[in-house]
């Protein structure tokens, strides 16, 4: 009888159905599965534990992916398409000024999106369809591990990953036939990997510093349970930006001694670029390098070689101001997963394989005060949390629960403009969260669902996720229609819109995917600003409330004179006076006016009140959309 269970155990184990998990990276990709209850790397098929983020056309329009692709790179530039995760989800303009950084042709669409131009094919390819080539090349070598087909995957982003880039991340998957069941925040998958076997309960520090991304998350873990306190970030800083400082230096240099710009030669800027990463890792085991081009270019028909040695100090020098970029995030991880007090990190974790270079190491160190875990391999971490996820979705892992959080707060715009936040940032996902709000003037029909990100207590001052009308709502006098919007954040971070007239049962819904696109660079502004103007938000906040307080006291009046009670003529006439004056003034942004056009409404509106004999309730005030 045991053998017949034992062998039906391994019959059932080998009928599920395997889900790999990815990390698809800026520079370097790497793929990972549960086996045995254990995560492991699958190697390429060039033998790399690691997959270069690189996809390549030769002349003939063969497509190559991986290491050969990025051996190509220096040989053919225009067609050799790297760092593409970087323009993921982003219109052109958003990240024109990192197009002059790559060889290859980015280009601007009909509808207003970062293309890419490869020669080669002649036709241009979007950035989903690039990172679809790379996600197949996972697919592919987990298939030929396996020997079986894989149809499902967990794939990571960087934890200040927007809507857009999300969806963008989960289209790229669907193109190459590869359902991405699950989205998970980089810093999380791999806190997945360092805290799967602990029993201890900790609060950690993960600090990834990718290719093209930097994110700090803090986590509990503790009981099988993880859960994300709190994650900030820049998903426009990275690896590749120190290798642009090193490459800036080097043509500079050799500008100065030969007069010559190799921004302008693809096959030489192609060149510069593999040196300076090289450079950028050598420098972070010995102090000093040598950069050895020959023959760069040529100078009246003359070869120049160009070699220099750079070292570390200069390299630390060039990279100041990222440095500088870098200590914020982390501070405000600290503030928002545990007050600021750093005594209550317990583990500091370095991910992503620029968080290998000595003063990225020093400088974190001395903010959290302890030496970082060198305990997992910073190239694989975050592939090997996402297997464990996907080992959790497919039933072979149990007993571990993972409490991810929302990066920004999710909010609609209400009357005057000001902001009304139904999901906060660091809120954990998946959350439903719903609110209700009403018209702002007599006989609306319909309204504007207006959803926005950001931290900045006036719509304007904050990113625009995209809109929608509720229509069909009967005509009434103004705040009496009540209208129910429901905000739906899944687990992939994905956010869903729902607007529904509670009268007529009127409904109308969206799903945030094909608006236009949240630039990381934008959301760290978004809450650099809020700190640094939080007296003026302040203020302009409080004119908003004055504003929508004459207009609420307007309109009571006039609905008081359309009754068709019997009112003192004069005291109506005062009042209808005052009601003229304050909408008039209402264009003001001057407080101290628009205090007293309230104040003077006030006074005319009790005197009035007085003289009916009877005191009205004031109807509970409603948010207006």
């Amino acid at each position: 009888m045991e053998f017949f269970y034992a062998f039906f155990s391994i019959i059932d184990y080998m009928s599920k159905e395997h889900i790999i998990g990815i990390d698809l990276g800026t520079t370097n990709s790497c793929v990972a599965v549960m086996e045995a209850g254990k995560a492991k790397i699958i190697s390429s098929s060039e033998g790399g534990r690691t997959i270069p983020s690189v996809v390549s056309w030769k002349k003939d329009g063969e497509r190559i992916v991986g290491a050969t692709a990025k051996r190509s790179a220096v040989t053919n530039p225009q067609n050799t398409i790297y760092s593409v995760k970087r323009f993921m989800g982003h219109s052109y303009s958003e990240i024109k000024d990192e197009v002059s950084k790559v060889p290859y042709a980015v280009e601007k669409n009909k509808k207003g999106l970062a293309v890419i131009k490869v020669p080669s094919i002649d036709k241009t390819m979007t950035p989903e369809e690039i990172s679809a080539a790379i996600l197949q090349k996972c697919k592919n070598d987990a298939e030929a591990y396996l020997g079986e087909a894989v149809t499902k995957a967990v794939v990571t982003v960087p934890a200040y990953f927007n809507d857009t880039q999300r969806q963008a991340t989960k289209n790229a998957g669907e193109i190459c036939g590869l359902e991405i069941v699950r989205i998970i925040n980089e810093p999380t998958s791999a806190a997945l990997a360092y805290g799967i076997d602990k029993n201890k309960d900790e609060v950690v520090l993960v600090y990834d510093l990718g290719g093209g991304t930097f994110d700090v998350s803090v986590l509990q873990i503790g009981d099988g349970t993880f859960e994300v306190l709190a994650t900030s970030g820049d998903s426009h800083l990275g690896g590749d930006d120190f290798d642009d400082k090193i490459s800036e230096h080097l043509m500079s240099e050799f500008k100065k001694e030969y007069g010559v710009d190799l921004s302008k030669d693809l096959s030489a800027l192609s060149r510069i670029k593999d040196a300076a990463e090289k450079a950028k890792i050598e420098l972070s085991s010995q102090v000093s390098t040598n950069i050895n081009l020959p023959f760069i270019t040529a100078v009246d028909n003359e070869p120049i070689h160009f070699t220099m040695d750079l070292t570390r100090s200069k390299f630390e020098d060039l990279v100041k101001e990222l440095m500088d970029r870098i200590k914020k995030p982390v501070l405000d991880a600290l503030k928002d997963g545990v007050n600021g007090d750093k005594s209550k990190i317990n583990e500091v974790i370095l991910v992503g394989g620029s968080s290998r270079i000595p003063c990225v190491q020093e400088q974190i160190k001395n903010l959290i005060g302890l030496e970082p875990n060198k305990g997992v391999n910073p190239d694989e971490a975050v592939a090997l949390g996402a297997a464990i996820q996907g080992g959790i979705l497919a039933g072979d892992v149990s007993d571990i629960v993972l409490l991810d959080v929302t990066p920004l707060s999710l909010a609609i715009e209400v009357n005057g403009g000001m902001v009304d936040v139904l999901i906060a940032k660091n809120t954990a996902i998946p959350t439903k969260k719903k609110s209700t709000y009403t018209t702002a003037t007599n006989n609306q029909t319909e309204v504007t669902i207006h959803i926005i990100q950001g931290e900045r207590p006036l719509a304007k001052d904050n990113k625009s996720l995209g809109q929608f009308n509720l229509t069909g709502i009967l005509p009434a006098p103004a705040r009496v229609p009540q209208i129910e919007v429901s905000f739906d954040l899944d687990a992939n971070g994905i956010l869903s819109v729902n607007a529904k007239d509670l009268g007529t049962g009127s409904e109308q819904k969206i799903t945030i995917s094909n608006s236009s696109n949240l630039s990381e660079e934008e959301i760290n502004q978004m809450i650099k600003e809020a700190e640094e103007y939080a007296d003026a938000d302040k203020e302009a906040k409080e004119i908003v409330l004055i504003k929508n307080e004459i207009e609420g006291l307007c309109l009571s009046a006039e609905q008081t004179f359309e009754s068709g009670e019997n009112l003192n003529e004069e005291l109506v006439s005062n009042v209808k006076s005052e009601i003229e004056k304050s909408r008039k003034i209402l264009s003001s942004n001057d407080k101290s006016e628009l205090e007293e056009a309230r104040n003077s409404l006030l006074e005319s509106l009790n005197k009035l009140s007085a003289e009916m004999y009877k005191e009205e309730e004031s109807p509970e005030q409603t948010v207006e959309v």
